[in-house]
């Protein structure tokens, strides 16, 4: 069963999961994305394994080369950049859009391993 399959409905299209379902599926499973800008990717909180930099602002742009057909899971600090995120994704055509609740912060309460 795939990451979206057991995430949770939202009421803008996309669906979101918490930090320990997304550390239990195979990351070549799904695309993360993070949305927050360089500085935070690389700072105190750093970034989930795997996980790519596009900043919010990038997004709208950026995604119009992404398939369309993947499950892509987006993050920001706490969660809030990312479900606008989603919503773009979802505005787009995006099927399988995953927004994860609580973000990096949830991830580094989690003892969830990070990159910096």
């Amino acid at each position: 069963m795939s990451l979206f399959d057991v995430a949770l409905p939202h009421p803008e299209g996309f669906r979101e999961t918490d930090v320990l379902t997304l550390s239990r599926h195979e990351r070549g499973t799904v695309r993360v994305i993070d949305v927050r800008e360089p500085s935070e990717f690389t700072g105190e909180l750093g970034h989930i394994p795997g996980a790519e930099l596009v900043a919010l602002s990038e997004i709208p742009t950026r995604c119009s080369a992404w398939d369309r057909e993947a499950v892509v899971v987006l993050v920001c600090r706490s969660g809030k950049r990312s479900a606008a995120a989603a919503q773009v994704l979802v505005k787009n055509g995006f099927k399988h859009v995953v927004n994860l609740v609580g973000g990096t912060q949830a991830h580094a309460a989690a003892g969830l391993p990070v990159e910096r």
